[in-house]
């Protein structure tokens, strides 16, 4: 049972640094991409050649699509259909699941090749080029991994406007949030599964080994992430609907701050972990960009929370629901101020992306909160003393949250394990 990390010259060219994004609805982290092995060498004799002749294949289609997909998440234009019908993020879906349950037969229960065969994958966000276990697990939570990036890049793409030729092109706005909305649940469901399924089963001395992009707690910040980001569109259909109250609203909002609390406080607890364990430094590019990300999409969530907060205050008949409302709206526009300074920051930041033209329930709260903080606080403040408006913005209400990630499990196990030989 080894693990090692390595960092050999020829990594770099596989790493991909791409200094621009393009334009970005949902954060996407950069691809890891697995790198060639040698299944003979490490399983000839222990398995039948028709088993690793099948694993060799199924793993090298998924090299060869994941470093022809790379590039595309810098370009979400590229997006197009394959001469197969499908999207490139849906072939390389169904290569990923083609070959998992083929990988399953290494590691079940009492196998003595679950730890023969070195993994070796490209990272993204870890100043390691490379991470290499002797663990079949590693490979299935890195996998994993990759299944839930490749569902965020799919609902990025999803809520870009104007896409040339993509999966979107005949859905209606409302249609493609919805459908981005269930693929996000599906990535935190891919996300969820890893956590507290797959990383069990790696040692917890070889897990102080994983790149940070596997670490437990960006695994559980990518999740939250993916919820929150739901949640908001939610919100922007609810903000749409003329049938929902206030209220439905102002909860939306208040659950998309706490998705978004959750994401800051794991995400920089498991960096301030990760370099009081480890001599090397984090990559700058990815890293920061997803930080900006978090802290951008966090002071929306409260800048909308806030406003229906102030809204639902206003309706109360006395001087201190006022003034309680006129703290809540004017953090609420502080808030959407800080919002946009962390967006261009985000967009400046290396890769350089570009943020799209303001859609979904920002389109409307970036118009509304400032018109209203500025209508609300004038007559308040004709109504009452200035002593009478708080200085602090009052506490928000606590709300659970109420989307799940989807209930994965794995696949079963490929019918050519029972066999001892490919189909």
């Amino acid at each position: 049972m080894g693990c090692f990390i390595s960092t050999p010259k020829d990594a770099v060219e596989y790493r991909r640094r791409p200094g621009k994004l393009g334009e970005v609805a949902v954060y996407v982290p950069g691809l890891r991409i697995p790198k060639s092995i040698d299944f003979y060498q490490h399983l000839n004799g222990s398995i039948s050649t028709g088993l690793i002749e099948r694993l060799s294949a199924l793993r090298t289609r998924v090299i060869v699509m994941t470093a022809q997909e790379a590039p595309i998440e810098t370009k979400p234009l590229r997006k197009t259909a394959t001469q197969h019908g499908g999207s490139t993020i849906a072939d390389l879906l169904q290569a990923l699941e083609d070959y998992l349950p083929v990988l399953l037969g290494l590691a079940k229960d009492g196998s003595e090749v679950k730890y023969k065969v070195q993994f070796v994958w490209i990272n993204q966000e870890d100043d390691v080029e490379e991470t290499t276990m002797s663990n079949v697990s590693y490979e299935i939570l890195s996998i994993l991994h990759l299944m839930a990036t490749l569902c965020l890049s799919e609902a990025n793409l999803l809520l870009l406007p104007k896409a040339s030729v993509d999966i979107s092109h005949s859905r209606t706005p409302e249609e493609s949030r919805r459908a981005a909305i269930d693929i996000l649940l599906k990535a935190a469901g891919y996300l969820e599964f890893a956590v507290r399924h797959v990383l069990p089963q790696i040692a917890p001395e070889e897990r102080r080994n994983l790149p940070i992009d596997l670490a437990e707690g960006k695994l559980r910040a990518l999740c939250m992430q993916a919820l929150g980001q739901g949640v908001d569109l939610q919100l922007g259909l609810a903000i749409d609907s003329p049938k929902a109250t206030l209220a439905v609203k102002r909860r939306l909002a208040c659950e998309m701050v706490k998705c978004w609390q959750q994401v800051t406080a794991l995400f920089f607890i498991t960096e301030f972990i990760f370099r009081s364990h480890h001599t090397t430094s984090l990559v700058d590019g990815w890293g920061q960009k997803h930080r900006l990300f978090i802290e951008w999409k966090y002071n929306e969530a409260k800048a909308a929370a806030y406003y229906y907060h102030g809204l639902i205050l206003d309706e109360g008949n006395t001087e201190k629901s006022h003034g309680m409302a006129v703290a809540s709206l004017q953090a609420a526009e502080e808030f959407l101020k800080e919002s946009k300074k962390a967006c261009e920051a985000f967009n400046s930041t290396p890769p350089i992306s570009r943020n799209p033209p303001i859609w979904g329930s920002m389109k409307y709260l970036s118009e509304k909160i400032p018109k209203d903080v500025s209508s609300k606080v004038r007559i308040n403040r004709d109504l009452y003393n200035q002593e009478k408006i708080m200085e602090t913005a009052p506490s928000l209400p606590d709300f659970m949250i109420a989307l799940k990630p989807d209930d994965y499990q794995l696949p079963s196990l490929d019918p050519s394990w029972s066999a001892g030989e490919t189909i």
